[in-house]
């Protein structure tokens, strides 16, 4: 069947065009003309073109999504929340991976702007300088799992980023305030999830802990290092660039070079899985000889021998609260929000012996 156009609502309620863009917009039109316009609109079960209406506002319409890898496991879980939110608003999702790259994320970024998408979640890789284009050319951007590599902000409990404050900070003493963010973040609080899962190991006495990590996740490391405070053994933090391959010879180059370490907080699910590929290749057995936590839980932690114990962020709500907050641009001034973590116990820790 043909799709009706505005044209033929138009001819069948007996007013023009004009008439009923400006009723199904919401402008001012007489009662009697509103009730006719919008039932003969119900009877012709006609739509509006979301493709034309956002031409004349300069704007393709639905949002865009820049995340590090599509492959890793925690990302699939929060471009499947934007797309929650998204699919429920009616807006479509133009999904970019940068691969933890700076110089790629500019130029998705930049290829955004061209195609007018207006409105962006982005997991960033680089600094608060890739993303002041963004903003310059009026772009509403939220961060979503972690912030620009420089901001300030990352120092915050609160999780808030504001990219014109790093402008700004540049000329202010370190005591200055903030002020309030003009860039809202969904974070997961890393800070209370990494200090869990230390001093659960704690409990359990070890005292020589490593931790792994990748990139763009410094609030963790900061976390862990203030979780051991006078324990730290800078040797036991180790950094991979955000492959497996880099992951894998992380973990195998700690295992070999600390062998008097006693347990393992790997800050991602590729960091975990490296950890466990490295230990068995090493003939390490876990948790007998070293326990591992690993930060984020994905389906395969639980089908490990043992189970690993994970600190759980929760993905798919950190992009739909990402979404909900990026459709809401410009109704009112955004602020971040930080969700919660757990401690999931499982076989993959033991006392020390």
């Amino acid at each position: 069947m043909k799709r009706a156009t505005i044209k033929d609502v138009a001819e069948a309620a007996g007013v023009g065009v004009a008439t009923v863009s400006r009723v199904l917009s919401g402008g001012s039109a007489s009662a009697q003309t509103r009730e006719r316009v919008l039932a003969v609109a119900a009877q012709l079960d006609y739509r509006p073109s979301a493709l034309g209406r956002n031409l004349r506002q300069r704007r393709t319409g639905g949002m865009g999504l820049l995340v590090p890898d599509l492959t890793d496991t925690f990302y699939g879980q929060l471009a499947e929340g934007v797309l929650a939110c998204a699919r429920a608003a009616g807006e479509p999702v133009l999904i970019g991976s940068t691969g933890d790259d700076p110089e790629q994320e500019a130029e998705l970024v930049g290829s955004l702007l061209e195609q007018s998408v207006d409105r962006l979640i982005a997991v960033p890789a680089g600094d608060a300088a890739t993303w002041r284009p963004a903003l310059k050319a009026g772009m509403t951007v939220v961060f979503a799992d972690r912030l620009p590599a420089d901001d300030p902000a990352e120092d915050d409990e609160t999780g808030s980023a504001a990219l014109s404050d790093l402008m700004a900070l540049d000329g202010l003493p370190a005591a200055a305030p903030p002020r309030p963010p003009d860039v809202p973040s969904v974070l997961a609080d890393d800070r209370s999830g990494i200090r869990t899962a230390v001093q659960y190991l704690k409990g359990l006495g070890h005292r020589r802990i490593a931790y792994l990590g990748g990139p763009g996740h410094s609030r963790r490391v900061r976390a862990f290092r203030e979780a051991l405070s006078a324990a730290l053994d800078d040797d036991l933090i180790v950094f991979s660039d955000g492959s497996r391959d880099s992951a894998y010879a992380a973990a195998s180059g700690l295992f070999q070079s600390r062998p008097d370490l006693t347990a393992v907080l790997a800050g991602g699910n590729m960091l975990g899985e490296a950890a466990v590929l490295a230990a068995r290749e090493l003939d390490l057995r876990i948790p007998r000889d070293v326990s591992l936590i690993m930060y984020d839980d994905v389906p395969w932690a639980e089908l490990c021998s043992p189970p690993l114990t994970v600190v759980a962020q929760p993905g798919h709500d950190i992009g739909y609260r990402a979404a909900e907050l990026v459709l809401r641009a410009g109704t009112r001034r955004q602020r971040g929000v930080v969700l919660p973590t757990e401690l999931i116990v499982r076989g993959s820790c033991a006392p020390r012996r």
